[in-house]
Formats: C-alpha cells, structure tokens, sequence
C-alpha cells in the first residue's frame, strides 16, 4: 500500500475540517503559496512552517508525516532509522530533491517513532550535509539534540556554538535558531527530539 504524501494529509485534514487553503494559511501565519506547494507540487517545507500547520489544524506532527498509528511500543532495530526518511530540508538547490534519499543534500529526517499514536515527541535521527543550508527557524516546544558524529554548528538567538560529538543541548524553539555542519566537508548525525504543545 502506497504511503500518503504530506501534501495529501493536509488536503484531507483540510476537506475533513472544512478549512479552506487561504483559512488554513491565515490560522498559522503560512503564506497561502507554500500550502499550495505541500499540497499540489509535493515540496516538503522546514520544520517551522510544518508544525505551525499542524497546530492551526489541531494535531501532532506526526499526524501530517504518519500513515497509521500504533497503540503499543515502536520499536526501531538497528538500521531501520535509514528505510524511515520521513523528509529532506534544507536543500541548496532544487534538482537535489529528485536525487535518491541517501544522496541528497541537505539535513534528512529519518523518524524513530513512526506511527506511535498520541505521542508528544517527535525523534530523529537527522543528517545534516556538510553544504546543507537553511534558515533559522521559530516554533513553539522544546528540543533536545545529542551529537553522535561529526561537530555540530549550532545558532540560537545571537548565541553561536559549536558541539562535538557527545555534546547535547535543550532549549526552547520559540528563540530563532538553526543547526549546521561546522565543516566545509564532513556531515554530521544527530539525535534530535522535537517537542510541539498541540
């Protein structure tokens, strides 16, 4: 069976609700243009403009990125993290999308909870190219990142630091921030857990 795309479980949630494109974009402050792209051209946006929907639409993130959802534990073997790419942000350009999910630049999200139902966090593993780029993003929560490879450049608020591996940090999303590659050549892997209030 097929999976939905992100695109697809917006339109629904939206037709479910009766919520029309342009209510949906003046509920989350999204401009009505990048909902039409989720949703008619397949573009997976930042994290920000996505939590910011799902909240104007009443659900979890993971609702947006789920197919199904489990009532037990999720459990992940070893490995299993890197068949779950749920996204791809920050890529540089727009041909790298078409690239396969391994090959993409930018920082892959690959999902460690799929499908739990009623989950409060959202963890990852997340790689981040070393050319990747984005920009400082702002959301209501709370994250937790531990480092486990490479040296991270983190960016939150005027505060700028870099983590080795081992290194972890919290903080609250609702200060601009944004993490990167310190290295011109080497990636970095990140345990990232994202916690949106519904």
């Amino acid at each position: 069976m097929a999976r939905h795309t992100l695109g697809e479980h917006i339109t629904e949630l939206r037709n479910t609700y009766t919520i029309s494109m342009e209510t949906l974009a003046e509920r989350s402050g999204v401009a009505v243009e990048l909902i039409a792209k989720i949703e008619n051209e397949g573009l997976i946006p930042d994290l920000a403009p996505l939590i910011k929907i799902a909240r104007a639409l009443g659900v979890r993130l993971g609702t947006l990125l789920d197919d199904h959802e489990q009532l037990g534990p999720v459990i992940n073997r070893a490995g299993e993290a890197d068949a779950a790419v749920r996204f791809v942000t920050g890529l540089p350009d727009a041909k790298a999308e078409a690239a396969p999910a391994n090959e993409r630049q930018g920082l892959i999200f690959k999902a460690l909870a799929a499908d739990k139902n009623s989950r409060h966090m959202e963890p990852f593993i997340v790689d981040i190219k070393s050319d990747a780029q984005q920009e400082k993003s702002i959301h209501e929560g709370e994250e937790f990142i531990y480092v486990l490879e490479g040296k991270l450049a983190l960016e939150y608020g005027t505060l700028k630091e870099t983590l080795n591996a081992g290194d972890s940090v919290y903080y609250d999303s609702i200060v601009p921030h944004r993490v990167l590659s310190a290295s011109d050549t080497d990636p970095v892997r990140i345990l990232a857990v994202i916690y949106t209030p519904v």
